[in-house]
């Protein structure tokens, strides 16, 4: 296919037009990005460079690929690049409004209400309360061949997600329900087919979202008139010094966003961990080694920072497998990156999955080696936007840290009860056609361990 220009420079702005090869008509390269995305971002980069365009999912999308271009799209200096209209196109109709759709001013504003609900007090009420959940799940996991753990992680952090975040209790029919909506809103994002044909991805999701709405609502006045310590709650009683608080929209939008976001990025992070280290046994032993050492059943927040093997197996796990694959921006005005010219219009869009794979600021990208995070060699720290999971700038992951907290806190129990393995030559098949997954679910051999 023969290269084509995406946009020419204004007349002596010296800056150079964005070229690419645009693919089938409306389809573009949309299939061989999310079935083979790290085979095609290293065969653009070398083609075009790190700035280059494409049809995907219907739209004229610029790929910036490496951490100096996601620097100049995440920071957004000049306020070229919207969240909002980008997210929109893919997750709107499923996640309206949520926290990663608002921008500029109004962002800003919602953030720093949703702050006081992720306050370190806030964290230390999560954690506590996750920790004996975190317990009656793993207690109820059965040894044996073909425990599929993608499967049984994500109802673990689904549930989890319901009693710190919503503080209701749900009974299994209830809570499979509503699971099964944030399943089918989450891959309605990447449907081809962007309508509401019945059965179809699109279709499915738009039915999720009401089902996520009327549930939300209905428990709303009862959050507004009790309180607790539960996220739902927080958010309902959340204000700011001068007085500004969330509507009843506002706490629906952010409660079924925060609740998606919660659930699905840590699934995806400790099916990955635990996927490496069925691999890699000898690291599984490490990070057991260290969780004995602790000499506690579960973890506590002040021990969160003492479990380095953890750390270290967790941002290897982000770095390998980002949760959220790619970030992409609207460009609502003409600009710049790397002396590209951006035109307005367009969505540009942050690869961070296969960003992570640059064999030019990561050796042997594709090995797992959680070491290069110790911190005699920390190769993040090449480029400050190197090792980018949550994102940058002003819509940086407001739940980073409680991502983390609960990471290692399943971990930490997981490791005390349980070994799990894989056939030495099972290679697990990683779905990248939405938020990545693996298709089998990753069956392991599990093992209860008795205990010390």
């Amino acid at each position: 296919m023969a290269l084509r220009v995406l946009a020419t420079p204004p007349p002596g702005s010296g800056l150079k037009p964005v070229v690419g090869d645009p693919g089938l008509p409306y389809i573009g390269n949309t299939l061989q990005v999310m079935r083979q995305p790290f085979k095609v971002s290293r065969e653009r980069y070398a083609r075009f460079g790190p700035v280059s365009w494409s049809w995907l999912l219907g739209q004229q999308t610029i790929t910036a690929q490496g951490p100096e271009a996601a620097e100049a799209v995440l920071v957004n200096r000049d306020k070229a690049f919207a969240n909002g209209p980008a997210w929109s196109y893919f997750i709107g109709p499923f996640f309206h409004r949520g926290i990663m759709l608002l921008d500029f001013d109004e962002h800003l504003h919602h953030r720093r209400i949703m702050q006081q609900a992720f306050n370190k007090p806030r964290l230390r009420t999560y954690m506590d309360a996750m920790a004996p959940g975190i317990a009656k799940g793993l207690d109820a996991w059965e040894p044996g061949h073909g425990f599929r753990f993608y499967d049984h992680v994500k109802q673990l952090t689904l549930d989890l997600a319901t009693d710190v975040f919503m503080g209701v209790a749900l009974d299994r029919a209830e809570a499979d329900r509503i699971n099964g909506a944030f399943i089918d809103a989450v891959r309605a994002g990447t449907a081809y087919v962007r309508r509401p044909v019945p059965g179809l991805r699109w279709h499915k999701g738009v039915r999720a979202r009401a089902v996520l709405e009327e549930f939300f609502r209905r428990h709303l006045p009862a959050k507004r008139r009790d309180g607790g310590d539960d996220l739902f709650a927080a958010l309902c009683q959340a204000e700011t010094d001068d007085g500004h608080r969330f509507t009843d929209d506002d706490v629906v939008n952010h409660m079924i966003f925060a609740l998606m976001a919660a659930h699905d990025t840590t699934t995806i992070t400790l099916t990955t961990m635990a996927y490496y280290l069925a691999k890699h046994p000898e690291w599984q032993e490490r990070l057991r080694d260290e969780s004995l050492a602790l000499g506690k059943p579960a973890l506590e927040f002040d021990d969160l920072d003492t479990m380095t093997g953890i750390d270290m197996v967790m941002k290897e796990a982000l770095r390998l497998v980002a949760p959220v694959p790619a970030l992409p921006r609207r460009v609502v005005k003409d600009t710049s990156v790397l002396g590209f010219h951006i035109p307005a219009g367009t969505t540009i869009v942050v690869p961070l999955l296969t960003n992570h794979h640059m064999p030019e600021w990561w050796p042997e990208p594709d090995r797992f080696d959680p070491e290069r995070f110790a911190p005699e060699r920390r190769e993040d720290k090449a480029h400050k936007y190197a090792w980018a999971p949550f994102g940058g700038g002003a819509h940086k992951c407001i739940g980073l840290h409680f991502a983390g907290m609960q990471v290692k806190s399943i971990m930490h129990q997981l490791l005390l009860t349980r070994r799990w393995s894989v056939p030495g030559r099972y290679t697990w098949p990683l779905d990248t056609t939405s938020l990545p997954s693996p298709k089998d679910g990753l069956p392991v051999r599990l093992d209860r361990l008795e205990p010390r």
